[in-house]
């Protein structure tokens, strides 16, 4: 009848092993799904940071435009000071239209195209400032 002998039975130390084998792949599985959804928090709350640091910036360069046009209302037209006057204005216009066009995104984009035209220079500036940031923090 039933011979022990002849009926398929696991090993008990096997059983527990294959259950701890599919708890382990349950547990992966798990971390795996947790991982994503944690990606996909921080791809969004880096996206709304973007979005709130390009605003920032354009609210920047909308002042300065500003207060670049209120310089050419109050300043003298003529003489030492009007000229230096006009001059700051003229600065504070063309750079606050540029962050209010450009933003951080543009800015990036410009500042690549840069390093692009000009490489030796960008990588002397690079090794410049790498300078002066380890001559800074080893004090």
């Amino acid at each position: 009848m039933n011979n022990p002998s002849t009926t398929t039975r696991k090993d008990p130390i096997q059983e527990t092993a294959d259950k701890a084998k599919e708890g382990a792949a349950g547990v992966v599985d798990k971390v795996k799904d947790m991982a994503s959804q944690a990606g996909q928090a921080v791809g969004t709350a880096a996206t709304t940071v973007g979005h709130k640091a390009d605003d920032a910036v354009g609210s920047v360069g909308s002042g300065m435009h500003s207060l670049g046009e209120k310089i050419h209302e109050k300043a003298p037209d003529h003489g030492v000071l009007g000229k230096a006057a006009g001059a700051v204005a003229n600065t504070l216009e063309a750079g606050g239209k540029y962050l209010e066009e450009k933003k951080i995104s543009g800015m990036a984009g410009d500042l690549t195209d840069l390093i692009r035209r000009n490489p030796v220079p960008a990588l002397l500036v690079g090794i410049g400032l790498g300078f002066l940031l380890a001559r800074t923090f080893r004090s």
